[in-house]
């Protein structure tokens, strides 16, 4: 079987493209995904088979085209098929689609009406809502998207579909998306009723895909994940339903061990978490400032004087597990210290070199601390350095030459 080319049947395990007379399945369309489902049937001389239908997409305008991969006996042209669209998915990514409707009107209502659609994804597993806006969406703002869209759900109200004239439809209130092309007539969703105003409806859109048939059927709202994905373009991620349930209860089953495991209940967990990051930052802070204090001590018993190379003071040490920031306030203090002259310092960590070169003032018309820094890294197998002719730093990927990356600058000095 060769791809695009047109079959008479096909057999357990082809994946082939089918089109019916007629089909319920829903195409992929305006965001919302195909349906899935299967496809049966048996013949008068008792053969049967099966299919399962793996995406549904739209070609030459309207023609519904089902992508399926046959699992049992034959599929021929004109075999009587009855088609089963699996209905759990189909319900839950119903509830996707209407609970982005709701997410849209109320992005408009806490972030401004400036608010656009600038796409959208609904499927049976969440609903992803592409929008503009210039910043992030802060904590307390999400906390009001939610509460808003929780609060049209737990109305229950019937959603109400007209098919209308577009400009009529635009003229009411329905929202159409820029750039979208709309026939001669639309269909207007409604869903929910106002919030603030009587009698009005909450969400007004032209949409032709499926929905719930009443708010309540979304069960719940959970935004997930806020980001930024283009310049003035950020997508909320959202789950609905047992889906939402089952995100909320394993939140509060990780709350609940953290709770267990420091002897507390679950509402001072964050409390405690907090004073466990202040005394980690503190500890961090204390361990920097040994292993400087042990740095500027010679660290394994090297001695503290500084070398004369070329007429040069250098002071050239290699710190295990001081990392580049941690050189830069050691190597401040080695100036201080050598009056007159050149700090060259390596740090490894993890198996890898961080290289720091400071130059006192007054030599800086005869060394160059970027340039003794680039040969230290070069030397270690690393890129470059860059600086300022008086501090400049660099890394390179083997530690274990630490020793060559001082040699380097040694024979840089000697000229």
């Amino acid at each position: 079987m060769k791809a695009g080319q047109p079959v008479e049947a096909a057999e357990a395990g082809d994946i082939v493209e089918v089109l019916f007379d007629t089909t319920p399945f829903y195409a992929e369309s305006g965001g919302q995904a195909g349906d899935h489902g299967t496809l049966e049937w048996s013949g008068a001389d008792g053969t049967s088979g099966d299919a399962e239908v793996i995406d549904v997409k739209k070609h030459a305008g309207d023609l519904h085209v089902l992508s399926v991969q046959v699992t049992a006996g034959k599929l021929e042209i004109g075999t009587r098929v009855a088609q089963l669209v699996d209905a759990d998915k189909r319900a839950t990514t119903r509830a996707n689609h209407s609970a982005a409707h709701l997410l849209h009107t109320a992005l408009k209502n806490v972030l401004g009406a400036a608010v656009a659609q600038k796409g959208q994804l609904v499927d049976a597993e969440r609903a992803r809502f592409d929008f503009s806006h210039s910043a992030p969406v802060t904590e307390d703002e999400l906390a009001a998207i939610e509460a808003e869209v929780n609060a049209v759900i737990r109305q229950n109200v019937p959603a109400e579909t007209r098919l209308m004239a577009p400009a009529d439809a635009i003229e009411a209130g329905a929202i159409a998306l820029f750039g979208e092309k709309y026939g001669d007539e639309v269909r207007v969703l409604t869903l929910g009723r106002s919030l603030t105003s009587d009698n009005a409806p909450y969400s007004v859109e032209l949409c032709g895909g499926t929905h719930v048939a009443r708010t309540g059927d979304i069960g719940l709202f959970k935004v997930v994940q806020e980001t930024g994905v283009a310049a003035g373009v950020r997508r909320i991620e959202a789950l609905t339903g047992e889906a939402a349930r089952l995100y909320l209860e394993g939140q509060a089953k990780v709350a609940r061990g953290l709770a267990r495991d420091f002897k507390i209940q679950p509402a001072d967990v964050p409390g405690r978490v907090e004073g466990l990051q202040t005394s980690v930052k503190a500890l961090e802070k204390q361990v920097a400032e040994l292993k400087k204090q042990l740095a500027l001590g010679g660290g394994s018993g090297a001695e503290a004087a500084p070398e004369e190379i070329g007429g040069i003071k250098l002071i050239a040490r290699v710190l295990d597990g001081v990392d580049g920031k941690g050189l830069r306030g050691v190597a401040e203090d080695f100036r201080k210290q050598v009056g007159s002259g050149v700090v060259a310092l390596i740090g490894v960590t993890d198996g890898k070199a961080a290289v720091t070169v400071a130059v006192t003032s007054d030599v800086t018309d005869r060394v160059n601390a970027a340039d003794l820094a680039r040969a230290a890294v070069l030397a270690m197998g690393g890129q470059g350095a860059g600086g300022k002719p008086d501090f400049a730093q660099g890394g390179a990927p083997d530690g274990s030459k630490a020793e060559d990356g001082l040699a380097a600058v040694r024979a840089a000095l000697q000229g």
